[in-house]
């Protein structure tokens, strides 16, 4: 089963995407960029949902610091601000994609699969 990382500080999101996917994957959750960082090294995670507004380290400060140690792990930035600007923004700082809150189930499961093959 493949591990996702889930890198989200709102309880009701952690519940949704846990809901949405725990029966196809392992997930494991931070719930700061800070710590999501450390556990990208230490759960050597298949894929990352990584939430853009995050406390302690944002999520782009958080993706740009995976990036210097692991360029091919696929992560995708998830945000409620869909502002032209944030996805620009979350790509340039080394993610994969970028989905905007409150997330389309579909078009996550076709995103997973996508990059999870």
């Amino acid at each position: 089963m493949k591990t996702i990382l889930v890198i989200e500080d709102t309880e009701l999101n952690i519940d949704l995407i846990t809901q949405l996917l725990e029966d196809e994957y392992n997930l494991v959750i931070a719930k700061d960029g800070a710590q999501g960082v450390e556990m990208a090294q230490s759960q050597q995670p298949d894929l990352i949902l990584m939430d853009m507004a995050l406390p302690v380290m944002d999520g782009y400060e958080a993706t740009k610091k995976i990036r210097e140690t692991n360029k091919t792990l696929p992560i995708i930035g998830l945000s409620s601000h869909a502002m032209s600007g944030d996805e620009v923004k979350a790509l340039e700082a080394g993610c994969n994609d970028y989905l905007t809150k409150p997330i389309n189930d579909k078009l996550l499961f076709d995103k997973l699969k996508e990059y999870l093959k």
